[in-house]
């Protein structure tokens, strides 16, 4: 079988403290679209929120499984370092603006000649934001975030590997991305799409993370269809790595694999998208469950806890 490669990030999965704060920072402070709110499927009195852009396009989805009293996590070997948001060039100044205005830390870097802004979530998931020409506005509007400034999507990741060489090459020979520079502590892949489609990989190893709030759980790489994801699945085990069996995940199909360098990936299809079960207009409004929960709607709804969208204000 010839290489095959990933169009970049589908989606990331992180892990949150109590769900209206998650919601809250989320779409009222970020400006996210709540396109879908539903359950874990593997643990069903806990919600799962996804946010994205106006459709929550591939590239676009930043996911939580938020729990109340959950303990605080450690960001280390293992994990996402840091999500990286791409905003239009032009925005960076809206944001450091909003960011004050909220009360938001923020702190800047440079790397690969881009300028990032990076801050914390309110459970300490750590984010950046960087411009980007590349990649369509989303035009989703809400609380004071405008188009033109609105957060597009994924700019792509960092990745803290336990074998960062191992890690890059399997982005490099596994997935497909392109090796496109290297500078002083990291390497930087790229994949084809025009958003989630860089992905930067410190060269040194980091101490052992620890699974927590403020964690990512796993990052999942684009399949187009449900054959080309049968085709990742044989490809990957060729490799040498162990993918679990095709999941059904509802808005997309899913295999999961733990990389050289502990990292959980998965490859999520592009489709069938989120519109299945509701209408673009009114994604995110009501809770979904799949055909074989729907059964447990009275008991999943009486477990988890009430939440609403709404406008945030500084205080």
């Amino acid at each position: 079988m010839t290489d095959k490669h990933t169009a970049g990030v589908h989606h990331i999965t992180a892990i949150a403290g109590p769900s209206q704060e998650n919601i809250d920072f989320y779409v009222g402070v970020l400006g996210l679209r709540l396109v879908k709110k539903t359950v874990n499927f593997d643990d069903p009195g806990t919600y799962h929120f996804y946010f994205g852009d106006e459709r929550g396009n591939p590239g676009t989805i930043l996911t939580f499984f938020p729990w109340k009293n959950i303990p605080q996590g450690r960001v280390g070997s293992g994990q996402v370092g840091y999500t990286t948001f791409a905003i239009p060039k032009g925005a960076m100044p809206f944001w450091e603006k909003r960011f004050n205005q909220f009360h938001i830390e923020t702190e800047k870097e440079t790397r690969f000649n881009e300028e990032y802004l990076k801050f914390e979530d309110p459970h300490g998931l750590k984010l950046e934001l960087v411009e980007r020409e590349e990649g369509p506005l989303n035009t989703f509007e809400f609380n004071g975030v405008t188009k033109d400034v609105a957060i597009k999507g994924f700019g792509g990741a960092v990745l803290y590997s336990g074998s960062p060489r191992k890690t890059a090459d399997l982005l490099e020979s596994g997935l497909g991305f392109e090796k496109i520079a290297e500078e002083d502590m990291y390497l930087r892949y790229r994949s084809k799409s025009d958003i989630g489609n860089k992905i930067d990989v410190p060269v040194k190893a980091f101490p052992r993370g620890e699974m927590g709030a403020g964690t990512v759980h796993h990052i999942a790489f684009r399949a187009d269809d449900y054959d080309d994801q049968q085709d990742w699945r044989t490809y990957i085990s060729d490799k040498g790595l162990q993918p679990t069996d095709i999941l059904d995940r509802q808005y997309f199909t899913s295999i999961y694999f733990r990389e050289w360098g502990g990292i959980l990936f998965e490859i999520a299809t592009d489709v069938p998208g989120f519109d299945t079960d509701e209408s673009l207009e009114h994604l995110g409004e009501e809770l979904k469950l799949p055909n074989w929960l729907e059964q447990h709607r009275n008991q999943i709804e009486q477990i988890v806890d009430p939440i609403e969208v709404r406008e945030v204000k500084p205080k």
